[in-house]
């Protein structure tokens, strides 16, 4: 006895069933490891600010145990003896170098010395992100010097000489400048915007993002 042929409705239902289930799998693609194309595809690359004004985030909790597996030596030299010192000697030899120029008068060499000092300790501890030895699996990546001292407690002894320091040079700079009024405004601009503001707890963690000049905020 012959089979009857499956029934044109079954089979109507069959082919639409197959039609609409592979209508809704899309083509692998070899690019994607062997993802279908139409899945997203999850961006694991950090993710940045766009504004121009941004803070860092906390860290994570496996960054917070790395940043305690270790003492941190790219901050505690702050404490350590002589640290202080460090910085008295820097003026003096600054100072010594500049008196040795031709043609450099006495309130110049002072101004020159502010200046040098100010912007060098702003690239040291303001600037400059990270530690450069890699104990930490990364965990003060985001994180300047200034940041990483005393592990961010404010208002510590190191803190204050850091901060007491540039405004004391500031003083003798302008004092010895016998007060001339363009460099009187030269001291004081430096020593208020690139040494003292930045160490404000205020601006803790505030990061400045200027297009083509300082790029893009590091965000954890």
């Amino acid at each position: 006895m012959t089979p009857e042929p499956p029934s044109l409705t079954r089979q109507s239902s069959y082919t639409n069933g197959y039609s609409r289930d592979q209508s809704l799998k899309p083509f692998p693609s070899g690019g994607h490891n062997g993802k279908l194309m139409s899945e997203p595809v999850k961006d694991h690359r950090r993710r940045r600010s766009s504004s121009i004004i941004s803070h860092v985030e906390p860290e994570t909790f496996e960054d917070e145990n790395d940043q305690q597996l270790l003492p941190n030596m790219n901050a505690t030299w702050v404490d350590q003896r002589g640290a202080w010192i460090i910085h008295i000697v820097i003026i003096v030899l600054l100072k010594l170098f500049y008196d040795l120029l031709p043609g450099i008068t006495a309130d110049w060499s002072w101004t020159l010395t502010n200046t040098s000092y100010v912007i060098g300790s702003y690239v040291m501890f303001h600037l400059i992100k990270g530690t450069p030895f890699d104990f930490n699996g990364g965990a003060y990546d985001n994180l300047t010097m200034w940041e990483q001292i005393n592990d961010e407690t404010l208002y510590t002894p190191s803190r204050k000489f850091l901060v007491l320091v540039p405004i004391a040079l500031f003083l003798i700079s302008t004092h010895y400048a016998h007060y001339d009024l363009q460099l009187f405004v030269l001291n004081l601009l430096l020593t208020t915007f690139i040494a003292v503001v930045p160490k404000l707890p205020v601006t803790h963690r505030l990061r400045i993002s200027i297009p083509g000049i300082t790029g893009p905020a590091q965000i954890s």
